[in-house]
């Protein structure tokens, strides 16, 4: 979503004619605009302040993939956002009763100069007692540069240099802005359906969960999830490939599931890995950690490693423990 454009719900905001917010803006010497708002008003006047994410990081490193994720979640949006005007996000979102209770904005070095303002706008949110969390994404130089060149797009601050020069030059200008980050996502192995699941287990729940489990299903000859912290092999079981009537569908379906747990071990493996999935849960509630990703493997990704994920998702979470299945082979072939 654009600044100025079409709301998550699609609907425009437009302060144009809003004679009390021009009333309380004003402008500096420098041309910024300000913002001259009674810090205590918002909640004199039953208002909600927003809560708000800032998301930042390398260019091509999946800012707007980031940003897509947290509007299909509810999360009102706004791209590349000058930073002198995020406190007015935050006026309008307390003015909103309610209808933007949580805002993202998209910063980066496409705003050149309006990017040096960040840290102050950062700090005039504080007045506000605004929940702010920064997500930074970065990727390898290896990485960025594979991305820019398959698109065949120049680096915005390369000019008339190298790719790695625009890369070099963004690590220096967003190095402090990377330090204070409440969450830093490195991309760099990550494909879109991965990144999605990690910023889904972090922002999906309005409140912050005992444990999230990322269930994972992945083929082999892709191999193996750079970010797994468990990986579990199903090609001990037949494959339904060499089914001809099954090689079509995939794991998703009720054909394929049910061949797949027909099969000797199957629905004892099932049994067996969710209780020490449910004795490793424990001991990771017991040690702080919140997040894990459970990988679960076959040859192609498409059918045993999706059945076996579904249905151990579903054990999860019907154990308390919330749950996300990516299946981030499936249609590869």
């Amino acid at each position: 979503m654009k600044c100025g454009a079409e709301t998550a719900i699609g609907t425009k905001i437009d302060t144009s004619g809003d004679d009390s917010m021009s009333a309380e803006r004003e402008q500096r010497g420098d041309g910024a605009v300000v913002s001259t708002l009674d810090p205590a008003q918002p909640e004199e006047a039953g208002a909600t302040i927003p809560e708000l994410v800032i998301i930042s990081g390398m260019s091509g490193a999946g800012r707007s993939t980031a940003a897509k994720c947290l509007e299909d979640l509810g999360w009102f949006v706004v791209d590349n956002l000058p930073p002198e005007l995020i406190p007015t996000m935050v006026e309008l979102g307390a003015r909103s009763q309610g209808n933007v209770a949580r805002i993202a904005v998209v910063v980066d070095v496409r705003g050149r100069n309006f990017f040096d303002n960040l840290k102050g706008a950062l700090a005039d949110l504080a007045a506000y007692h605004v929940s702010r969390r920064v997500v930074f994404l970065e990727a390898s130089d290896e990485a960025l540069v594979r991305r820019f060149e398959s698109v065949r797009r120049p680096h915005p601050l390369q000019g008339d240099g190298r790719i790695v020069d625009g890369i070099a030059a963004e690590r220096d200008l967003l190095r402090e802005l990377r330090g204070d980050a409440d969450l830093v996502i490195d991309t760099s192995g990550l494909n879109v359906h991965e990144l999605r699941a990690k910023l889904d287990a972090r922002f999906a729940g309005e409140e912050e969960p005992e444990l999230r489990a990322t269930v994972m299903s992945f083929g082999y000859k892709y191999g193996l999830p750079v970010d797994a912290d468990l990986v579990v092999d199903c090609r001990f079981l037949p494959n339904p490939h060499w089914v001809p009537e099954l090689r079509p569908y995939t794991g998703t379906s009720e054909e394929v599931s049910n061949y797949v747990f027909n099969q000797p071990g199957a629905k004892e493996f099932l049994d067996r890995y969710t209780e020490l999935l449910q004795l490793i849960a424990a001991g990771y509630r017991r040690e702080g950690k919140r997040y894990v990703t459970v990988a679960v493997g076959c040859t192609g990704g498409k059918h045993r490693s999706v059945a076996m994920s579904e249905k151990l998702a579903r054990r999860l979470s019907d154990g308390g423990v919330e749950t996300v299945v990516v299946h981030r082979d499936m249609g590869r072939e």
